[in-house]
């Protein structure tokens, strides 16, 4: 069989890059490596169905789900590891149908578990198999530019080694398994036409801001953990997270540690901030090279350290705000999105200077002097009774056109988080993903939980209602 053929039985495992050796015939070594094939897993996300899970069930099912991935991870890492030597025999057998085999078990157990206290969730079963979307693609970091001297241009001018993969420090060559980021996810954000639109501000609306200042992540809080997504299981992202305000935040954290814990916010503020790391390609990496979340989830590459970080509670256009329940969940954004759709994306990338710009599935380049720009506009409608939801969106809801919330909810703050990073013209960088979600752009996303007291969310509402700039 040919990959082709491979292609068409449904790998479900991750993403792996192949040169096309028929096509890649007497050409040179950087043509060659501007032509790739990409393996790209994708598997149907189970927490999309599952928007109704009874409190008894949830932490077996957070647990399987987080399971499901684990087992896309390894069977994405078993794939890469035989590179372009994988038989397809040996892809159907060693990857495929195991991979098949564990989903449907998990699905199993969430079922049962669910049937125990309600009603049987139905149609899971059909989501165990996954299918495999097939790319020639050319790497950002190929050199398909010769002699171009416009910044602006593929990486300027880095040199890919092969596979696409960046060396690790210290001679250690990371895993093979990454992809990502390509060419055609750049655009040069000059050549982008300015997209923002607000809707109109009602005269009783609530138009002031409420900012929370706690650094940009001075101290080094990293972990590839979700507590919100996957409590109690380390790792439970694949990929790093970058945290500000709580100092306590890991997967195993209780609403009472973050409660007691310390923080990073100069107002006191105990709240949660944590969004994935953005990671410079340029040969270089970090310690995490061979850890979980970083090179083992095919995330390599230097953190970038913020070169600020902006947290903003924002009013509604139509109406006054009413406060945040403590311990409130928020995640804005969908890490599965390249495999999921773009149903539950909200990536927003732009460079200072052109921030009435923004791109939703493209990293910017930005000119000399302006630098990379992320913002997650939280949903800022909330349905009054629940702190968090069976998929964590049920819960909240962005506000409509006209900046009034859907019937059934209501105007909360709205949290507006703005990271920049200083990044040079030309240079190749990527947010950390899920392996098979390719460092692609659309799967940015933002998490946020409120842990502020009751008296500064008290004085964040008055503020914002009033029309006051505080913070």
């Amino acid at each position: 069989m040919t990959v082709a053929g491979v292609a068409a039985m449904g790998v479900g495992a991750g993403a792996l890059l192949m040169t096309d050796n028929d096509a890649s015939a007497g050409q040179s070594a950087e043509q060659r490596a501007a032509v790739q094939e990409t393996l790209t897993i994708k598997c149907p996300d189970i927490s999309i169905r599952l928007t109704r899970v009874p409190r008894q069930a949830q932490s077996t099912v957070d647990d399987e789900l987080a399971r499901m991935d684990s087992q896309v991870a390894t069977a994405y890492q078993r794939l890469a590891s035989r590179g372009s030597g994988a038989s397809d025999e040996w892809v159907k057998s060693r990857v495929l149908e195991p991979l098949s085999t564990q989903r449907r078990s998990a699905i199993i157990r969430i079922t049962a578990t669910i049937d125990r206290v309600a009603s049987r969730p139905q149609g899971l079963t059909s989501l165990a198999s996954c299918t495999v979307k097939r790319d020639s693609t050319a790497p950002a970091n190929a050199d398909t530019n010769a002699g171009n001297t416009d910044p602006n241009a593929g990486n300027g001018g880095a040199t890919p080694t092969p596979g696409g993969a960046t060396p690790a420090a210290g001679g250690q060559q990371p895993p093979q398994q990454q992809s990502g980021p390509q060419k055609a996810d750049f655009v040069d954000i000059r050549q982008v036409r300015p997209n923002v639109s607000k809707p109109a501000q009602k005269a009783d609306a609530s138009q002031g801001t409420f900012t929370s200042r706690c650094g940009r992540n001075e101290n080094k809080h990293f972990n590839p953990d979700n507590v919100i997504v996957a409590p109690g299981v380390s790792n439970g992202a694949h990929h790093m997270h970058d945290y500000v305000g709580n100092l306590a935040t890991d997967a195993f954290s209780s609403d009472q540690e973050l409660a007691g814990a310390g923080t990073t916010c100069t107002n006191g503020d105990r709240s949660t901030h944590y969004w994935p790391v953005l990671r410079l390609r340029d040969g270089s990496n970090e310690k995490d090279v061979n850890a979980d979340g970083g090179g083992k989830d095919g995330n390599v590459g230097r953190i970038l350290q913020p070169a600020s970080v902006k947290l903003t509670f924002r009013g509604s256009p139509v109406t006054k705000v009413t406060a945040m329940p403590k311990f409130l969940r928020i995640i804005t954004g969908d890490a599965k999105s390249f495999t999921n759709g773009t149903a539950n994306a909200n990536a927003s990338w732009s460079c200072t200077g052109f921030e009435n710009r923004q791109l939703k599935d493209k990293y910017p380049l930005c000119p000399s002097g302006s630098n990379v720009v992320r913002t997650f506009n939280f949903q800022s409608c909330w349905d009054g009774k629940n702190t968090d939801s069976a998929n964590h969106r049920a819960h909240v809801a962005f506000a409509q056109a006209d900046g009034s919330c859907p019937q059934g909810f209501r105007a909360v703050p709205q949290l507006v988080q703005r990271i920049t990073y200083k990044v040079q013209p030309g240079s190749t960088f990527a947010v950390d993903s899920f392996p098979e979600q390719l460092h692609k752009p659309v799967t940015d996303h933002g998490d946020f939980i409120n842990v502020m007291s009751s008296r500064l969310m008290a004085k964040a509402v008055r503020c914002i209602n009033n029309g006051s700039k505080c913070g």
